[in-house]
């Protein structure tokens, strides 16, 4: 790989992570890199400059490093699609992701909303709400915390072995609640020490937060939730139409993320698909 030494570490830096990515793609799961001092020789680049190109992808879950083995190729993703549910409707169908999930429940009490939960569920603040905590794994391996909030009358005598062999939306419909929408919203944080622990990471580790409020046919709220998945293991994939022929309003500066400014102002964006990969745990 030729190197610029004129683009300083920076330049440098970026031609490791891209070369590292190529050859990722090159190699299946469980594959062993070559050593930092093989790829450093072949690179032209120093021991610090590589290391850093390997850290990111590391971050990014695309390899995993073995104390005293050396460095692999990340394992098989576990993939969750969200597809359009047709017929002209703009909502998504989920499917069941790919591995075996089950539910831990590390909490259940019936607390009152509060002024924050009650604005959400259109409760008064006295209002009792299930406050239910579950620690969710993928095959064995902890991958999300989720905190569930649903109006108290909705689930009466809930007990834990309900939820850790159940479905929330099943047990909803059982007792006459049938989920119709919800509105998601996903952003970027870090963990705590004691999400930490629980997920079996470091502290200030990347992670997702995913807030859901979830209602039924009628628009009554149902479910507030907000999820903790660790970044390291779970990353978002959007496949975006551009192909609708609808003009942009003149004047029209709103910004597409990810896309090169005004290269949309001719055109309106077509549906999306958005995937979520699960990395397993070694």
């Amino acid at each position: 790989m030729a190197t610029d030494s004129s683009g300083g570490a920076g330049l440098k830096r970026d031609q490791v992570r891209e070369y590292l990515r190529e050859l990722v793609e090159s190699l299946t799961p469980g594959d062993p890199v070559p050593s930092e001092r093989t790829l450093c020789v072949q690179l032209g680049v120093s021991r610090p400059t590589l290391r850093a190109g390997v850290d990111e992808l590391v971050a990014a879950g695309l390899l995993v490093r073995e104390h005293g083995r050396g460095t692999f190729v990340a394992p098989a993703k576990i993939v969750q699609e969200l597809t359009p549910s047709g017929g002209g409707d703009p909502s998504f169908s989920v499917p069941r992701a790919a591995g075996s999930w089950t539910s831990r429940v590390l909490e259940l009490s019936a607390p009152p909303a509060g002024a924050a939960i009650g604005r959400k569920l259109r409760l008064s603040p006295a209002a009792p709400v299930l406050h239910i905590v579950l620690l969710r794994l993928v095959d064995g391996e902890p991958m999300a915390i989720e905190h569930l909030h649903v109006p108290a009358d909705l689930l009466p005598g809930l007990v834990p072995a309900e939820l850790e062999h159940g479905d929330l939306y099943q047990l909803l419909a059982a007792r006459g609640a049938h989920v119709h929408e919800a509105v998601q919203a996903i952003e970027p944080t870090v963990v705590n020490e004691r999400e930490a622990r629980l997920l079996t990471i470091p502290a200030l580790s990347p992670a997702l937060r995913f807030e859901r409020l979830t209602s039924d046919a009628a628009g009554r709220p149902v479910e507030y939730t907000h999820s903790l998945y660790r970044g390291d293991r779970y990353r978002i994939v959007s496949r975006i139409s551009l192909a609708d022929p609808t003009p942009a309003a003149p004047g029209d500066s709103r910004h597409h993320p990810g896309i090169p400014p005004n290269d949309l102002t001719t055109r309106g964006t077509g549906p999306t698909v958005t995937t979520g990969d699960i990395q397993p745990l070694l």
